[in-house]
């Protein structure tokens, strides 16, 4: 079975990620082709980063924190990052855990469910970048959720009320199909790597 995480890329107070983590993981939950984990960043605190790059040290990491989410991360075969646009980019908190790690995220699907005033399509785009310099393959469909659903979610009295976003669960499925497609291919050509 295809293991999928979900990456919540927020950690501040009173983040509007919980509700949208909640919604994606019981999406994909639901699908028969799919073995999900939630990755919430606030469970590896990391420090800044200030390290020889991970690109030339591979898995030698220096502390367990780092190793442990390297660990995480190469059990994966792809990945939903779900990421807030702070000031037009993504989190800072997202952005140290990638560089904390590499060799885990390579030749592994990625794609994106966003939020903020247009979506969060600019931290998504920027991402995409990023994910291309970690050797993934970043996928053409995300979900972006804009303010006039994030202001009823965040309104509701339940904190995991998902039923808001079922506006978007066409785009969810048609981004999980793809993801569900790519991580499958390749994961058969990583079989036949030779690291």
């Amino acid at each position: 079975m295809t293991h999928i995480l979900a990456i919540t890329g927020t950690t501040r107070r009173g983040r509007f990620s919980e509700k949208v983590a909640a919604w994606v993981v019981e999406q994909l939950v639901a699908r028969d082709d799919f073995s999900v984990e939630l990755v919430d960043l606030r469970d590896y605190p990391l420090p800044f980063f200030d390290e020889a790059p991970p690109a030339r040290t591979r898995r030698d990491y220096p502390t367990d924190e780092i190793a442990r989410l390297g660990r995480r991360i190469d059990q994966a075969d792809g990945f939903v990052i779900l990421t807030a646009e702070y000031n037009h980019g993504y989190p800072a908190v997202l952005k140290n855990a990638l560089d904390h790690t590499f060799v885990e995220w390579q030749r592994k699907p990625v794609t994106f469910v966003g939020w903020g005033n247009v979506g969060g399509a600019r931290a998504i785009e920027q991402l995409r970048e990023v994910a291309v310099e970690f050797e993934m393959a970043p996928l053409r469909h995300a979900v972006h959720i804009l303010p006039d659903l994030m202001v009823p979610a965040m309104r509701s009295p339940d904190p995991f009320d998902t039923a808001v976003f079922a506006p978007l669960e066409p785009k969810l499925k048609t981004l999980a199909d793809d993801l569900a497609w790519w991580a499958s291919a390749l994961a058969v050509a990583r079989a036949h790597d030779v690291e």
